[in-house]
């Protein structure tokens, strides 16, 4: 049954309470009449279906505003992962031109040019602190740490020169680095077998 059939229905029966009223008004019973079981049932069960409906529309209202309270929640994360690492993709370019300076003042410290060296060498600072501020930071990974392959990226095993390194790092080829709380790029390490 529909609620306008609902309605349409409860507009009869208090159409046929009024026709009563006045009748037993015109019977001369001072207005006070005694309901009947009848009415008693009718207007219970009215009572009832009004009562069933308003529960109804309660559980809809409270779901609704669950539903919109948990979008929220996800929509606000979603824009705060988005700002955090907005700038991933350009933070991820720029790593190869990191590992060039590293490999730059690595060879400079070789040569008898100190003043190129600083020069390059406050150049490389500066970079790095720029990335920093961004939200980059290296992933530690040093020679006789445990292997995790959640962290570290394996490009060949070799065999451990002593028992220690069975199983730990022996070389680190690529440093890795993390935005936020994200692995943006694993360190590539040598493990010992």
């Amino acid at each position: 049954m529909s609620k306008k059939d609902r309605i349409e229905e409860m507009d009869e029966i208090e159409d046929a309470l009024s026709q009563d009223e006045t009748l037993t008004n015109e019977e001369g019973t001072d207005g006070i009449s005694e309901p009947n079981e009848e009415e008693e049932v009718e207007f219970a069960s009215r009572e009832e279906l009004l009562e069933n409906e308003l529960g109804k529309e309660k559980d809809k209202f409270l779901r609704l505003f669950a539903e919109f309270e948990n979008y929220k929640k996800r929509t606000s994360k979603e824009r705060i992962d988005l700002f955090r690492t907005a700038g991933q993709e350009v933070i991820t370019a720029l790593l190869p031109v990191m590992d060039d300076f590293e490999r730059a003042l690595k060879e400079l410290s070789k040569s008898s040019e100190k003043d190129l060296f600083k020069g390059v060498e406050l150049i490389a600072n500066k970079f790095k602190e720029t990335l920093k501020a961004k939200g980059l930071e290296e992933v530690k990974a040093k020679e006789g740490d445990s292997f995790d392959a959640e962290i570290h990226d394996a490009i060949t095993q070799i065999p451990a020169p002593n028992k220690k390194l069975k199983g730990k790092i022996i070389d680190v080829v690529e440093k890795g680095y993390r935005l936020g709380d994200k692995v943006i790029r694993h360190p590539k390490v040598v493990v010992g077998n």
